[in-house]
């Protein structure tokens, strides 16, 4: 739940249409099975299990039949807690990410398998080496979404236990990154043996011992999987600050943001990410923008803001939006009306921590709720309402499937985005209507592709070599920060 920016809202206003710059360019998608959240409609009759492998697998295959580029698992380490108890009204099941995608490789032929993985609570030699299996087992067609964490909360879980001061959770990731990169790159092109007469299964010296020592590790390691046919996973990453952003644009290939309902906000995101990419030394493009989103899809542009309408009465109700208020004033909340006013006072004076998630980890309750309140007061509106106008995760696409289609197209071609990663409100039939209906729009607008192909993750990304290989070959300046 985040509050509106009237003054980008403001400077918006009037302004001219983004031009269109990229006239070829094509609609993108990917699935995010997210797990986790209140977004999800669970309680809906027909929804299905959020943990039986049969949901899995129905949302990969409706995926991979609309030729999605990826499917993308999120992955939680600890559960998410309120006021010190389990929040049991999120949905809770989230298998480990590998396990199952493994699985998923196994039932799935061409689509992307983009595995969570936290670098703070992970060792590279061990990471790397189960990214690898994932990425050869699969044909070439593993991601890992790397993702940081520095509070105590999470890191009371493990073995070293605490957590790692903020400064340094993308010093730490960075490397994590940079070692796993290295082992991935530790066999040479042409490592194993194509012919049983040869006289080794590796070539003598193909294998290179990885030795890497920083401020959060220090790692020595012989790796023991080849490279698959893309050369290494794809590298995702889902930080929204300055830091993440330049993160980023030093080590990844696809940037996975909250950027995605708003035309003018999703440029000024894309605009700043590329400018940092190209300062990095990488051509602009090198790292594709995925937003989140949802679709909300109907016959009538009517019939569609009527089932948005129902949809976030179901995601917010009164008991979630009891918690959410509470999370931000620190403290039970349950006691009070949802169709009531915000309360009066102030919450209490300390930043809201990681127990519910990252969102607003860190951030000042009182401005928050400050803010709330004033909307409130000048809208009318009671808890619920409040949290309904403010929540971004209701933020996405609502229309018939020609109209999504025609928004979609002018994201992707005025360079705004390059695909779009699809948060299902029910699982498992929540792609469905989008395979069915708006996947077909936007093919018959030429901006959908109408078969794979290549057979690799990064083919149907359209990226180049991996970063590191190119680095390697000179034809790429080192990034910042290696």
């Amino acid at each position: 739940m985040t509050t509106a920016n009237p003054a980008h809202a403001a400077a918006t206003a009037g302004a001219a249409p983004a031009p269109i710059t990229r006239p070829d360019a094509q609609v993108h998608f990917g699935v995010f099975f997210q797990g986790v959240n209140h977004h999800t409609v669970w309680s809906d009759p027909r929804s299905g299990s959020q943990t039986d492998f049969a949901s899995f697998v129905h949302v990969s295959r409706t995926a991979e039949r609309g030729l999605f580029d990826a499917f993308f698992l999120g992955e939680g380490l600890r559960l998410r807690e309120s006021h010190g108890r389990l929040h049991d009204l999120d949905v809770v099941g989230r298998p480990d990410a590998i396990t199952q995608l493994s699985a998923l490789a196994a039932l799935t032929s061409r689509i992307g398998l983009v595995a969570t993985q936290n670098t703070t609570y992970n060792d590279p030699a061990d990471l790397a080496r189960r990214l690898a299996s994932l990425d050869v087992l699969s044909g070439g067609r593993a991601a890992w979404n790397v993702v940081t964490t520095d509070n105590a909360w999470t890191g009371a879980n493990f073995r070293r236990g605490g957590y790692l001061d903020h400064e340094d959770r993308y010093v730490r990731a960075e490397e994590i990154v940079r070692a796993a990169q290295a082992i991935w790159d530790s066999f040479a092109d042409d490592a194993v043996a194509t012919s049983r007469d040869a006289a080794s299964w590796a070539q003598p010296g193909s294998v290179a011992p990885v030795a890497r020592e920083g401020r959060t590790l220090r790692t020595h390691v012989t790796p023991t999987v080849p490279r698959s046919p893309q050369g290494h996973p794809v590298l995702f990453q889902a930080g929204d600050s300055p830091a993440g952003r330049t993160f980023a644009a030093n080590n990844v290939d696809v940037i996975f943001s909250a950027h995605g309902s708003d035309l003018d906000d999703a440029l000024a995101f894309a605009r700043d990410v590329r400018r940092r990419v190209v300062a990095a030394g990488r051509p602009a493009d090198d790292v594709k923008i995925f937003p989140g989103t949802s679709f909300v899809l109907a016959d009538t542009e009517a019939e569609a803001r009527e089932k948005q309408r129902w949809l976030v009465r179901e995601q917010v109700t009164p008991a979630t939006s009891l918690s959410l208020i509470g999370q931000i004033w620190g403290e039970d909340l349950s006691h009070l009306d949802p169709d009531g006013p915000l309360p009066d006072h102030d919450p209490v004076a300390r930043p809201i921590d990681g127990t519910r998630g990252a969102a607003r980890q860190g951030a000042d309750p009182t401005a928050i709720a400050r803010a709330l309140r004033t909307r409130a007061e000048q809208e009318g509106l009671s808890i619920r309402e409040v949290v309904i106008a403010t929540d971004r995760g209701h933020n996405g696409f609502v229309g018939t499937p020609d109209s999504v289609a025609e928004r979609l197209i002018r994201f992707v071609r005025t360079g705004a985005a390059d695909g779009f990663n699809i948060s299902p409100w029910l699982v498992p039939d929540g792609l469905d209507d989008i395979v069915d209906r708006l996947v077909p729009a936007l093919q018959e607008r030429g901006a959908y592709r109408t078969a794979y192909e290549g057979t690799t993750l990064r083919e149907h990304l359209g990226l180049r070599a991996p970063l590191t290989r190119r680095q390697a070959n000179g034809t790429e300046r080192t990034a910042v920060g290696a």
